[in-house]
């Protein structure tokens, strides 16, 4: 997703284009069930070899993958208080004694985003997740040249220019790893990879949950490398394969789609769900108001919640739950 949408759809930031979660789990077993027969792991190679998993997998993988033997040097807490902001550089300057809302954790746009503000972050405290599109071709940023032809699939719905990205092929990989190399140089401590669910979406290239399985594997080999914490975007239906390799959840409207119990599992593991609703209609809510959103979510009480509006702005409402209830918001 780009961090300067040109009039984004009132739909998930991924946007993802959503099909039954049993299709997909269907999909995950039958995949898993064709590698065991044939004596092969999930990972797929593309265009030619792909990095290995962080720690040795079995060549017939079944779910939960194993876990990896390193560890990043800082890993998120549940009920972490946080904001997101995507769509301008985050305001800082240098010397800033304080920042508002006063929250733990900051997932802000790699490349907008320079050290400085990242160095001043954690000066204040803060720890820092930084945004990047991990499936998708985005055309304004500083490496799209680097994209080949081969490597696109569709054009993202809703999103002109975008197109999904093969998780398969080297050169895409190569650049995955380069933007993790510059997570490492700002000092981000986390990462953010988005539009990693291609495979419930009309990709253009066939993308399986085993696609996705095998890229995370990847993404975890190229984040651990350099001991950041490794975040993953929805994609509900490979949970259970891929729970060990990262470190967060970063959800989009699970209460208003009413799947948020999909998502207990990281809490039930001791990973927080940093989980973002989005107002109808793209409009600001009133306090009152943040309580129907938050209130919807049952199974969601021990989530990191936020209201945010579709362009990932400043603009951030918190929910009612006992780790915000200090919080200032700045609206």
């Amino acid at each position: 997703m780009s961090s300067k949408p040109t009039n984004p759809p009132l739909a998930r930031r991924s946007r993802r284009k959503r099909i039954g979660l049993i299709v997909c789990a269907v999909l995950v077993i039958i995949v898993i069930a064709l590698a065991i027969g044939l004596g092969v792991g999930l990972t797929r190679g593309g265009s030619g070899s792909t990095p290995s998993a962080p720690s040795s997998a079995p060549t017939s993988t079944v779910s939960p993958l194993p876990s990896p033997t390193v560890q990043p040097a800082w890993t998120p807490t549940v009920n972490s208080t946080w904001q997101i902001v995507l769509e301008n550089p985050l305001e800082l300057s240098s010397d800033a004694a304080s920042i508002t809302p006063d929250v733990e954790v900051y997932d802000i746009d790699l490349f907008t985003n320079g050290a400085e503000v990242i160095s001043t972050l954690h000066k204040l405290g803060k720890k820092v997740i930084c945004y990047f599109s991990a499936g998708s071709y985005e055309p304004d940023r500083p490496d799209s040249g680097d994209f080949k032809d081969a490597d696109k699939g569709k054009e993202m719905d809703g999103w002109p220019g975008e197109y999904w990205l093969n998780l398969n092929s080297t050169n895409v990989r190569n650049i995955m790893t380069k933007r993790v190399e510059l997570a490492a140089q700002k000092g981000c401590d986390a990462v953010d990879p988005d539009n990693v669910d291609g495979y419930s979406n009309n990709n253009g290239l066939s993308l399986t949950p085993a696609d996705s399985i095998a890229f995370l594997s990847f993404l975890s080999n190229a984040t651990l490398t350099h001991k950041l914490s490794l975040g993953l975007k929805n994609a509900a239906a490979i949970i259970d394969a891929v729970l060990p390799l990262v470190h967060f959840s970063v959800n989009e409207q699970c209460a208003q789609y009413a799947e948020c119990s999909n998502f207990t599992a990281f809490i039930t593991h001791h990973k927080p769900v940093f989980h973002i609703e989005y107002p109808d209609a793209g409009k600001k809510v009133s306090t009152t108001q943040v309580n129907d959103y938050c209130g919807a979510a049952a199974d969601a009480a021990n989530f990191s919640t936020v209201i945010k509006l579709t362009d990932l702005d400043g603009w951030v409402e918190y929910c009612n739950y006992a780790a915000f209830t200090t919080l200032l918001n700045s609206s």
